[in-house]
């Protein structure tokens, strides 16, 4: 009834199978289907559509720049922006040209991103605007092999003292002649089993790592997505994750090549929302945080509303889980609640779905656990959230659910090109055509990853059932040992409390070798932001607004101001009252030993400049348990510090 047939119109034919290395996929794409939509952006207020052939003409002025300007085959050539068509046109140029393209997120601190360019040997760089060229010219002199840097965006770029540092603007480079068989010589060239990208790894320890991805591993991977979801022709992608994460970069930019989807890029991350409803795509992929985030906020509105439209909600939840109760236990629907299903879905979910444009066939989440309490309800309300399981070091994804086989709370069974098997010590172990080259300068690394017989190591804990299903524990580094010898899973304890409340945006599970757990939270600030003008401590309209549109351009940061309205919130009583309920709504689905008793309320979101956090928004755990070993020191020796959630031994 959930899991019901998904009707392709037109399906499409992926050209990976028939393509030796990525640039060629992408001209056999350009050729097969050039006339067809490649992607679609808002230009003052208009969906404006560019072509496939169109797409092929600027990466091929791209790729002819760079064989003009001597690039050899290898070559690095390094990306940094947000995600947006210039993006896909300087990677696939760099591909066209033989190059070994590299991501790297916008949001890096300049150090970061000299790091990635001088580690990759990246001769020649594509980044946004004044903004990250900045970073560059700020790190100029640790960048000697650095020649060039094209500008998207060149506004501002004129007052920046670049030294020895050749610019160029892009729109200038776009006006290179093609030089067809020169490409064509060099696409030749270019053998499956070279690197086609290094993705460095947003690690949670230590300097990130250049994982060498070959065309090879790339085109095993695209040719078998069609056995998790069918594509068609027709289907459009709303695109918002940014390129440099192995998933957006392989899974939806060159899978989209390789089916020719149209992708549609949001103008930014805040305008998600609003552009969902516009586009109305028929794919959705997303980090699980995004669907927490929305289970959380609905269930607060829910608890708001008038009672007559809580207890309808309430009602239409419990037919729908029941529902889905019965669907994952192979248990038939009765037609009584067949039809009270019917009705919970015209009046409630319904509407819920019309959020998302209402024509979404497959959502798709992965990259860490969602919780299974928010799964329940997605599919209970007509949302086919299908959870993937993979890593940079596989070539993005190696286990999917999918239409007819899904098991919530697994990530599914293996892809066909995968290989897979659970160690003694409960590590995740694959091997297949998809595993990664190795870490780029670093043999080491690389030996401690992939062992003699073949096998990654991927520092997961998992287990499979019977049917093959794999289910993820959590990460092998992760487990926590209370000094009552209780192995407990972190990141359990931690999605059952961040689904609690909305304003809630990360936890921090700490409870190792401790007699019971406790927490590092923090909130958002938008969501500060919000609380701070409903209590009267952000009274100034101008502040609120900067404050705001600075945190939606980029949600790392820390605009001027924002400190001190953060230090103000955390101290309301109103808030560590919601604060302690949260945790304790949370309790209620924990053991009485994986429960929280004592929380440090942070007054600051974490920071990536302070190397508390990934780019991709991963707590970096060994950084926080060191840098707050006091203050968790602190929460078992001092009653009068942190909030009390539940005294110990309750």
């Amino acid at each position: 009834m959930l899991d019901r047939p998904i009707v392709v119109q037109n399906r499409a034919v992926p050209v990976s199978t028939i393509s030796r290395n990525l640039p060629e996929m992408f001209l056999k794409r350009a050729a097969r289907t050039p006339h067809r939509p490649a992607w679609k952006r808002k230009l003052e207020g208009e969906w404006v559509t560019t072509s496939f052939s169109d797409f092929h003409r600027a990466a091929a002025a791209v790729a002819s720049f760079l064989l003009g300007r001597g690039l050899a085959l290898g070559e690095k050539v390094t990306i940094c922006g947000s995600t947006r068509p210039e993006w896909c046109i300087a990677d696939m140029g760099g591909l066209l040209a033989g190059a070994v393209t590299v991501g790297a997120y916008a949001t890096l601190t300049s150090a970061q991103l000299a790091y990635i360019l001088d580690h990759s040997d990246t001769r020649i760089a594509f980044v946004e605007d004044r903004e990250q060229l900045a970073k560059i010219v700020e790190r100029r002199a640790e960048l000697p092999k650095l020649e060039l840097v094209v500008v998207w965006d060149p506004a501002g770029i004129d007052d920046l003292a670049s030294g020895n540092l050749e610019l160029l603007r892009f729109y200038d480079l776009l006006a290179t002649p093609v030089a067809e068989q020169r490409i064509d010589a060099r696409v030749a060239e270019v053998a499956p089993d070279q690197t086609a990208i290094i993705v460095y790894t947003s690690g949670t320890t230590g300097p990130p790592k250049g994982a060498m991805i070959s065309h090879q591993n790339v085109i095993t991977c695209l040719g078998t997505l069609n056995s998790i979801a069918e594509f068609d022709e027709d289907d459009i992608n709303l695109v918002f994750l940014p390129m440099a994460h192995v998933a957006e970069r392989v899974a939806s930019f060159y899978g989209r090549i390789c089916y020719g989807v149209c992708a549609a890029f949001a103008s930014s991350v805040p305008s998600v929302l609003d552009e969902l409803k516009e586009v109305r795509p028929t794919l959705f992929g997303s980090v699980p945080r995004i669907f927490e985030k929305a289970y959380a906020r609905i269930q607060s509105e829910v608890e708001k509303a008038p009672p007559a439209r809580r207890r309808l909600f309430r009602w239409a939840e419990s037919v729908g889980l029941e529902v889905v109760a019965r669907w994952q236990a192979n248990q038939s629907i009765p037609l009584v609640l067949r039809a009270k299903y019917a009705l919970a879905d015209r009046l409630v979910f319904s509407r819920l779905r019309s959020l998302f444009g209402g024509r979404v066939k497959y959502f798709v989440t992965g990259a860490a656990p969602i919780p299974r309490a928010v799964l329940d309800f997605f599919w209970a309300a007509g949302f086919p959230i299908f959870e993937v399981y993979g890593m940079t070091e596989a070539t993005v994804i190696t286990h999917g659910n999918r239409p007819g086989q899904v098991r919530l709370g697994s990530v599914g069974k293996a892809l066909d090109f995968i290989e897979d098997t659970i160690a003694e010590d409960g590590e995740i172990l694959l091997r297949g055509k998809t595993v990664f080259q190795g870490y780029y300068k670093d043999p080491e690394a690389t030996a401690e990853a992939i062992d003699a017989a073949g096998w990654l190591h991927t520092g997961d804990i998992g287990k499979q059932d019977a049917d093959g299903y794999l289910y993820i524990v959590d990460r092998k580094k992760h487990i926590i040992i209370t000094a009552g010898g209780k192995n407990l899973t972190p990141s359990n304890i931690e999605n059952e409390i961040k689904t609690r409340d909305p304003i809630i945006s990360q936890v921090h599970a700490h409870g190792d070798r401790r007699p019971y757990v406790t927490a590092l939270i923090t909130i958002g600030p938008l969501d500060a932001i919000e609380l701070a003008k409903q209590k009267g401590l952000l009274t100034d309209p101008a502040l609120s607004e900067r404050l705001r549109i600075a945190l939606l351009e980029n949600p790392l940061s820390t605009p001027p101001g924002l400190a001190e309205l953060m230090a103000e919130v955390t101290r309301l009583p109103e808030l560590r009252q919601r604060i302690v309920a949260a945790v304790q709504r949370g309790n209620q689905n924990l053991s009485r030993v994986e429960r929280v008793k004592r929380v440090l309320l942070l007054d600051r979101e974490l920071s990536l400049d302070a190397d508390e956090v990934t780019p991709t928004l991963k707590i970096k755990r060994k950084n926080l348990e060191r840098k707050f070993a006091a203050d968790f020191d602190r929460l078992y020796s001092d009653e009068s510090f942190g909030i009390v959630v539940e005294k110990a031994g309750e």
